[in-house]
């Protein structure tokens, strides 16, 4: 799995739909910009078939320090949820698919105490 830069896409719609790539950074940057104003005023943002972006509140909380065991309060917040859409998920669900067919199934051993018993005393020297 590799990881795309917004300079990479960039690049590629560039080249993809034959325009400067100043403009298309432009028009990227604008889209970018509108959505995170859109979302910032609690708008809803649908794009048919991709998917819908929205805010969804998340309530106060009691959250615990894993390595002092402190409690520590998390206030209220807003976040931005992403909800997929039917072309998106068809084409993960493809993907994943064909992923699962092509790749081995790893083989998983599990071991009890008496199995770990037994090699043990196969292992010791005789006496």
């Amino acid at each position: 799995m590799a990881t795309i830069t917004k300079k990479e896409l960039i690049d590629r719609i560039a080249e993809s739909a034959g325009c400067k790539r100043v403009d298309v950074k432009r028009v990227v940057q604008t889209f970018l910009d509108q959505m995170i104003s859109e979302l910032g005023r609690g708008n809803r943002l649908e794009f048919r078939d991709f998917g819908v972006f929205e805010i969804k509140e998340r309530a106060p909380r009691v959250a615990q320090n894993p390595k002092t065991l402190e409690r520590v309060d998390v206030p209220a917040k807003r976040t931005v949820k992403f909800k997929v859409g039917r072309l998106l998920k068809d084409q993960l669900d493809t993907a994943g698919s064909a992923k699962e067919k092509s790749a081995p199934k790893p083989e998983i051993i599990v071991r009890t105490e008496l199995d770990a018993g037994r090699a043990a005393a196969r292992k010791a020297p005789e006496r």
